[in-house]
């Protein structure tokens, strides 16, 4: 076969020339998709960041909805979570180090194997290969689930990179978010163009269905329909159903921090039937790096949508 380039030249008018969106983003519709998402089960998990930031031989701290939690490999590799104070004098154990998949305390050395010692009690952790999550039973209140619910990802030998950012918000900010795809050719314009809804969510077909082209420079850009879903009250993930990178997949996961701050972390995983994915792959360490700024753009732009959001709804002033 050929070769042919997935990249088309963007047509259409300048931006303040596009047809309006504001007509179709319902408000009630969008409120009545983020309803139906936050109440799904999430099993009490919460994403704290990449598989890559719990390095062995090395504690992780994070903060989830108020709480000190820190992680690190036990000599298996496999990640364990726990409260992040010391049971000791409360020393912080994401100071630590880890030995022999001991996490040892600082201050006067105690070691803790991932067990239970006197009242500090361990926390579920899960790494599925891109991200690594905690389970809160106590935050989240539900009925615990043994994993987290995870979307649907491309096969072994995708490219996966994560990015994080914080923003004055709650989780349902950020969803409500990616709820709207109505905005991105108007807020992101830099980004996408060509936006059109194809398909808006409903109880039986809870998904949006999108058509837009990614820029990719200038005036060239790559055309893809695209398929919106929240497989739990956290996260939203996009997955591209037709067009170049078929599979791929965009997570976006809002974890509380607490006082009012969530964290957007963002896992990109690029995949692509093409021949040419294999120099992409062999050339992961750079692409990681661009497709991290990517995201950042994005949602540099995208928290101020959420942040106003949050302060809108703190003010009781938010439109319906």
């Amino acid at each position: 076969m050929p070769y042919r380039s997935p990249l088309r030249r963007v047509t259409g008018p300048p931006w303040s020339q596009q047809e309006p969106t504001w007509r179709d983003a319902k408000p009630a519709l969008i409120e009545a998709a983020l309803k139906r998402a936050t109440a799904r089960p999430s099993g009490n998990w919460f994403v704290v960041g990449a598989s890559r930031d719990v390095v062995p031989g090395r504690p992780l701290g994070r903060t989830v909805a108020g709480r000190e939690v820190v992680l690190w490999r036990g000599p298996d590799g496999v990640p364990l979570a726990g409260p992040g104070s010391c049971p000791h004098l409360g020393a912080p154990l994401c100071d630590g180090a880890v030995a022999d998949g001991r996490l040892v305390c600082r201050w006067h050395g105690l070691a803790l194997d991932g067990g239970r010692f006197g009242a500090w009690s361990p926390y579920p952790a899960h790494d599925d290969g891109v991200l690594v999550w905690v389970r809160l039973d106590e935050v989240g209140g539900e009925l615990p689930l043994p994993e987290p619910v995870l979307p649907a990802r491309p096969p072994a030998g995708s490219v996966a990179a994560v990015a994080t950012l914080i923003g004055r918000c709650e989780p349902e900010d950020v969803v409500a978010n990616r709820l709207d795809p109505w905005h991105g050719a108007w807020f992101h314009p830099y980004s996408f163009a060509n936006l059109r809804v194809l398909r808006t969510p409903t109880e039986e077909q809870d998904r949006f269905l999108v058509e837009v082209t990614f820029r990719v420079a200038g005036r060239f850009g790559v055309p893809v329909t695209a398929a919106f879903t929240c497989p739990e009250p956290r996260t939203i993930v996009m997955h591209i159903v037709s067009g170049e990178g078929e599979g791929s997949v965009v997570e976006t996961h809002a974890t509380p921090l607490g006082n009012g701050r969530t964290a957007v972390v963002e896992a990109t995983i690029a995949h692509s039937e093409r021949p040419g994915f294999a120099l992409v792959k062999r050339a992961a360490p750079v692409v990681r790096p661009l497709m991290r700024l990517a995201a950042a753009r994005l949602w540099r732009d995208d928290l101020a949508y959420a942040e106003r959001r949050y302060a809108l709804r703190s003010k009781g002033v938010f439109p319906t």
